[in-house]
């Protein structure tokens, strides 16, 4: 076995490059064979990461470099997959911090640095994408540098080494104008600048479970870095929980390492070695994975709590049972808590019943990501509008979860943009002119105004500006905010839309709905410019006579639907209304289709 062994993990914001970087690490290391086909974003697996160019789950990889082998971790970039970070980190002895050269620090970046000095980690500062026309690697290092300060980094971590690179070119070098030949420079730099953690292999065996895989053929799979001791194949373990008590007991039936992005199968894992291990039923994330005589539990990190939650309820709409499979409370509340056991950013609560969960994330995209993963499932479902959680300080004052948004915008939207973040009571901390007549505003608002939020700021920067959330604090609330000021335009019956019917109702707000869609009574088929919800009938034919002239016969043109995400419906919801999921469509309705029963709940209100 190779003795010496790196575990280091890629933090960067999201897009800033790792998951290419990681690529080229392999192929340059000689993880494949040369005639091998490799597909771009290799660690992005998942069908959604592949279609949205962004990494969900961390992923652990493997190279060999020279006589030490490297095992990397990939992190996700996004906020509200900061929970897969947290846990991460605690299996890395060091970490590659990766900076836009363009870009600079952004938030995402402050808030994984944060958490890696935390750990006692020493990062190394890796420019990236040195090849852009708009580099700025200079000042980017100043920007790195004032961040290590403010985040409190000691001595050590201040002496923190760097290196210039084009993840996608395939180069690293320690100057900026240095020869750009191949990613060897990198990878010299981690086998001299990360240390291998010492561990006692005389010890029982023991590993802090930090991921977990649902394996068809072994599974329940564990992934963490075996803290002390050694792991044999059919050797007896058990599972313990933080506070000490037994979860699980079995045999240890498959060990697994990782050689570039597969599994190997191995007889013996060693301390500090990140491996795959199974034969455990019930044992979960953040479990001691350990020898029958070990009692102490290796400590966790705690996860920061979640901002946001959302109830999920069968789908009880007339068209229910039209397009899915999976329609049940029980299918349903199976799949939610499995997704809460896997993700632990995730939360999972249901009522006496059990035909009513809630389930709390950290943001919009995150609780997106879930809804969209069960419709590809085939599930139906209806949710409710996102509810902000709330916490209380000593005093008993009321506190929400306060976001910072980063955006970078031409100057000539600023003005526009800045009123709009009044409205949601959102306070302007900076504004930078970042040259080229663009500008960088930072804000401090609450999550609340914000739900939505990016679809109306590209709206208003006409597609051109970069906006950036994330999670800084829980603050003082800020009162009452205005909610959706347009009423819904609400379908009387149940059918099939008539093209005639929505031309002649086109002048009365944006519709939601085309020719031949089906509708039914309570489903919201627009959206009025006005408040006030108004029924109207989208199933009203043209009246047939025998009368063909040029003035009767107009030619009907239909205004196209705007495609919404889930994200966006979710955010125009009010609290009277739902969102209907079902695999092929999404349709906003209103909680209780029964116009009698509305009108007798709003006057009790």
């Amino acid at each position: 076995m190779t003795t010496s062994i790196r575990n280091i993990t890629i933090i960067a914001h999201v897009d800033h490059g790792k998951t290419t970087l990681i690529d080229n690490l392999m192929k340059q290391s000689g993880s494949f064979r040369e005639n091998e086909v490799v597909d771009e974003r290799l660690m992005d697996s998942g069908e959604l990461e592949k279609e949205r160019g962004i990494t969900i789950l961390a992923k652990p990889a493997s190279i060999n470099w020279k006589d030490s082998r490297i095992n990397i971790i990939d992190t996700p970039g996004h906020r509200d997959f900061a929970a897969e970070v947290e846990r991460v980190l605690s299996m890395a002895d060091g970490a590659l911090l990766l900076i836009d050269s363009a870009e600079g620090v952004m938030p995402q970046t402050k808030f994984v640095l944060a958490k890696a000095l935390k750990q006692g980690l020493k990062p190394i500062v890796v420019i990236n994408k040195l090849d852009k026309a708009d580099q700025r690697a200079d000042e980017v290092l100043n920007e790195t540098f004032d961040l290590f300060v403010s985040l409190d980094a000691n001595e050590e971590q201040l002496d923190f080494p760097v290196i210039y690179a084009s993840g996608r070119s395939g180069w690293a070098s320690k100057e900026i104008d240095g020869p750009r030949e191949n990613l060897n420079p990198l990878l010299d730099l981690v086998i001299d600048h990360v240390k291998p953690a010492e561990f006692d292999k005389t010890k029982p065996f023991a590993m802090l479970s930090t991921l977990l895989y649902a394996d068809s053929f072994l599974g329940r799979s564990l992934v963490g870095r075996i803290s002390q001791g050694t792991a044999k194949a059919n050797q007896q373990i058990k599972a313990i929980n933080l506070d000490g008590e037994k979860v699980d007991e079995g045999r240890l039936t498959k060990i697994f390492r990782y050689e570039g992005t597969k599994k190997v199968p191995i007889e013996v894992g060693e301390a500090g070695d990140i491996v795959v291990i199974a034969g455990l039923e019930k044992a979960n994330v953040a479990d001691t994975i350990c020898d029958t005589d070990v009692d102490t539990p290796i400590q966790a990190t705690p996860i920061d709590p979640p901002t946001m939650s959302i109830k999920i309820t069968v789908n009880s709409s007339p068209l229910a049972g039209t397009e899915g499979k999976k329609l049940t409370s029980t299918q349903i509340r199976e799949r939610l808590v499995q997704e809460a056991q896997n993700n632990v950013g995730i939360s999972f609560s249901e009522n006496e019943n059990k035909d009513s969960f809630e389930i709390s994330g950290r943001g919009e995209l995150m609780l997106e990501i879930l809804l969209t993963q069960m419709r590809r499932e085939g599930f139906e479902m209806t949710v409710s509008p996102p509810r902000v959680l709330f916490q209380k300080n000593e005093n008993g004052e009321k506190l929400e979860p306060i976001e910072e948004i980063t955006m970078d915008l031409d100057e000539e939207f600023s003005s526009k943009v800045i009123d709009s973040m009044n409205k949601r009571k959102g306070k302007l901390i900076d504004l930078k002119d970042t040259g080229k007549n663009k500008k960088r505003l930072i804000f401090h608002a609450p999550t609340r105004g914000l739900m939505g939020y990016t679809s109306r700021f590209l709206t208003l920067t006409k597609g051109t500006g970069v906006i950036n959330r994330i999670f800084h604090s829980y603050g003082k609330f800020e009162g009452d905010m205005e909610g959706r000021r347009n009423g819904a335009l609400i379908s009387m019956e149940q059918g099939k839309a008539v093209a005639f019917a929505i031309y002649n109702l086109q002048a009365r707000g944006e519709m939601f709905v085309t020719h031949n869609d089906p509708v039914y009574s309570g489903m919201i088929v627009g959206l009025s410019p006005k408040p006030g919800d108004m029924i109207i009938n989208v199933m009203k034919g043209k009246k047939l006579t025998n009368m063909r002239t040029q003035g009767t016969d107009e030619n009907v043109v239909l205004t196209p639907v705007r495609k919404m995400s889930i994200a966006e419906q979710l955010s125009m919801l009010n609290s009277d209304e739902a969102l209907e999921i079902t695999p092929n469509s999404c349709r906003l309705r209103k909680a209780e289709l029964d116009p009698h029963v509305r009108k007798r709940l709003a006057k009790n209100a």
